[in-house]
């Protein structure tokens, strides 16, 4: 019986812990989420026409909602993608689901059209810091060979929550009392309020602990996740790989310019189609008078 060796990559470890329970608790965590921050995203569109209504805007105008949103996403990914590298991805994801909570939920008491585009920017930096944060940990507790599957498998609640804001602004039009958009608005916050307290549960990032050099918090961590995965425990310390940072120029210069402008010219061009669905296609069948409710009817379907 050959001898454990004294030390081994993360991802050795890893696939020491196995795949299991702990990655199906994980991903019921950040799938909620997820569900979550497309609700926030694609909410752009299904208030549009409410919004328009309430405030005495044309529904372009009532768009700026939206146009709000996404700077804000931009501002968020940027800035809680680098703050997650030197506090942790625990502690931004706290916080980033918080902010979502908090100012999503304030959104749908907005008093006036002004104050509605500066709740709908902060959410949307809060949806910005969530989303690559949570692939990343997610990612970061994965051996390679299993990170293809269980990422996409994430990406599939974004589906999710995209039915469920179209069913949720369908009644919130039958609902009365107050606009609809307000109705959604309180819909797509609550549950980020539920991952909240989800997320306690969560432990930092065992790749994060080890560049942090923090070698035996992470090797706490994974035998956490052995533990959860019925696998033995791992007694070998971790191998720390020096990270190299390279200035964000690096992505368009040598082997990596093709690939990197490709992926952004596809990323893109994903993002008008789908977008311009979601966003416009709401807007659209009700300025063609089938009405809010029978719009997120067509769209639910």
């Amino acid at each position: 019986m050959s001898a454990a060796p004294l030390s081994m990559s993360m991802d050795d470890a890893l696939s020491l812990a196995g795949v299991g329970a702990f990655q199906r608790r994980l991903l019921g965590i950040f799938g909620l989420v997820w569900a979550a921050d497309a609700m926030q995203v694609l909410a752009v569109g299904f208030t549009a026409p409410s919004i328009a209504q309430e405030f005495g805007l044309l529904v372009p105008e009532a768009l700026q909602t939206g146009t709000a949103f996404f700077l804000g996403m931009l501002v968020g990914a940027w800035s809680f993608g680098r703050l997650a590298d030197v506090v942790g991805r625990r502690r931004v994801l706290l916080l980033t689901v918080l902010l979502d909570a908090v100012v999503g939920l304030l959104s749908a008491f907005a008093p006036s059209f002004s104050t509605l585009l500066v709740l709908r920017f902060l959410t949307g930096a809060a949806v910005g810091g969530t989303l690559p944060v949570d692939y990343a940990m997610m990612a970061e507790f994965l051996p390679a060979a299993q990170r293809g599957r269980w990422l996409v498998g994430l990406e599939a609640f974004w589906a999710v929550g995209t039915v469920a804001l179209a069913l949720v602004s369908w009644g919130a039009g039958l609902l009365g009392g107050m606009p609809a958009w307000r109705w959604i608005f309180i819909a797509t916050a609550l549950p980020a309020l539920v991952g909240i307290v989800l997320r306690l549960w969560l432990p930092e990032s065992p790749l994060y602990l080890v560049r942090a050099g923090r070698d035996a918090e992470a090797l706490d961590v994974l035998n956490r996740v052995a533990r959860a995965n019925g696998r033995g425990a791992i007694t070998s310390r971790l191998a720390v790989v020096p990270v190299s940072r390279a200035p964000l120029s690096a992505l368009f210069a040598g082997r990596l310019a093709r690939p990197s402008a490709l992926i952004l010219l596809v990323w893109c061009l994903v993002s008008v189609a789908y977008y311009g669905l979601f966003v416009w296609l709401p807007s659209h069948l009700a300025a063609l008078g089938f009405g809010f409710v029978r719009g997120q009817g067509v769209t639910a379907i």
